[in-house]
């Protein structure tokens, strides 16, 4: 299992290290451009779902303050404010070290367990593919968008640097 976990880190730490790197190289502009889609807005979401699908479940989930519960509301609500950069990296680093911590503890009988919630229901061990799946898309679009509004983006990370700890 051990080698398992260390692949699946290496590619979805890969996805974060992504994410933050498409987070630091947004200058400030692009940051506050209140067009759609926000560049902001888009690592929000991407955070938030990080965040959630590394938790046991929706039920009882509190992402860390100041960020709410908004991005469950089916009805699209927005956060009440934009959320700063260095805000959204803290959230970062949080979903980073909740990754390791889901991975070093991971087990076959956790893998096989069940996510379940209105829009989900799928193993945790599809879950954490999905989830990456998820940064990554998202990751993309805000590279794209960095494309679009600054002529360049950061390269692409094969595998995670960082240890599993």
């Amino acid at each position: 299992m051990d080698f398992w976990k260390t692949i699946f880190w290496k590619q979805f730490g890969a996805s974060i290290d992504m994410l933050e790197n498409a987070i630091l190289a947004c200058p400030d502009d692009v940051w506050h451009d209140d067009t759609q889609p926000q560049f902001w807005y888009i690592t929000y979401h991407t955070l938030f779902f990080l965040d959630l699908y590394l938790s046991e479940g929706v039920e009882g989930f509190r992402p860390p303050a100041p960020f709410g519960l908004e991005e469950l509301d089916p009805a699209g609500v927005m956060p009440e404010r934009m959320f700063t950069k260095e805000e959204l990296h803290g959230y970062l680093l949080h979903c980073r070290k909740k990754a390791q911590n889901v991975l070093l503890t991971f087990t076959e009988e956790k893998a096989n367990q069940t996510f379940k919630s209105f829009w989900k229901d799928m193993t945790i061990a599809e879950l954490l593919l999905d989830n990456m799946r998820h940064v990554q898309h998202h990751t993309a679009q805000l590279n794209l968008l960095l494309r679009q509004k600054t002529d360049s983006v950061p390269g692409w990370v094969t595998r995670t640097k960082r240890g599993l700890q």
